[in-house]
């Protein structure tokens, strides 16, 4: 069984989840079964909102390189992160280290391309919009990325999420957002806040939507279970 270097803390609550969720598709007789994990939840990696919306901040960059050359140090054989928009940041942290980078949007671009329709929604920080990150990813696909018209309601709620959690008035947001996304035309939509993840049940009614941070635990599970001869 190979062991999984998580960049976390963004937020803690996802970090969490993720292992959660790890452990849950994981078939265990024992704790031996489980996927061994190195866990840096390291909750002050500066606020990738505040420096890709906001323009001001430290710059995360750095700070998630040595993030992950301590994981490698320490024995990871792949790393993860459960942060979408921290995947602005991806080729930097790939770059630093010689083991592979389970990357979640190119894995989550890959499912929606896999699915029926061409007009793909995305529910996520305005920062993913802000920087093009699923638009590039999903144009190279052949696929046509929808936002939520209203930005500022899917931010307010992560800040929400992030500071109490889930609570009516979030959930409240998400379905409004992928009712928004069905409006427009896009029936598959992306769930891509792993605060979002939290609440990942909250869509439309017709949606078919799947959550990022699913899409990365079934690939740590792959990657952890593979064989060095494979």
């Amino acid at each position: 069984m190979k062991r999984i270097g998580i960049l976390g803390g963004m937020g803690p609550a996802a970090t969490i989840l993720l292992m959660q969720r790890i452990m849950a598709a994981t078939q265990a007789a024992d704790d031996a079964d489980h996927i061994p994990l190195i866990v840096d939840q390291n909750t002050q990696v500066p606020s990738r909102i505040a420096r890709l919306i906001d323009g001001r901040g430290a710059d995360p960059a750095p700070v998630l390189v040595a993030m992950a050359q301590r994981l490698e140090q320490a024995g990871a054989q792949a790393l993860a992160m459960p942060c979408n928009t921290a995947h602005h940041y991806a080729a930097d942290i790939a770059r630093a280290v010689r083991i592979p980078f389970i990357d979640m949007v190119a894995l989550s671009v890959a499912r929606a391309r896999s699915l029926t329709g061409t007009r793909v929604g995305v529910i996520g920080s305005p920062a993913l919009r802000q920087i093009g990150l699923y638009d590039r990813a999903l144009a190279q696909a052949g696929l046509t990325p929808a936002f939520p018209p209203d930005q500022d309601a899917l931010l307010a709620a992560i800040r929400q999420i992030k500071a109490t959690g889930p609570t009516a008035a979030t959930r409240a947001t998400l379905i409004r957002a992928s009712s928004d996304l069905l409006e427009l035309g896009a029936r598959v939509q992306i769930i891509a806040c792993t605060e979002f993840s939290l609440i990942a049940d909250a869509t439309a009614p017709g949606a078919q939507a799947f959550d990022t941070l699913d899409v990365l635990t079934a690939a740590i599970c792959t990657f952890a279970s593979r064989s060095d001869r494979a």
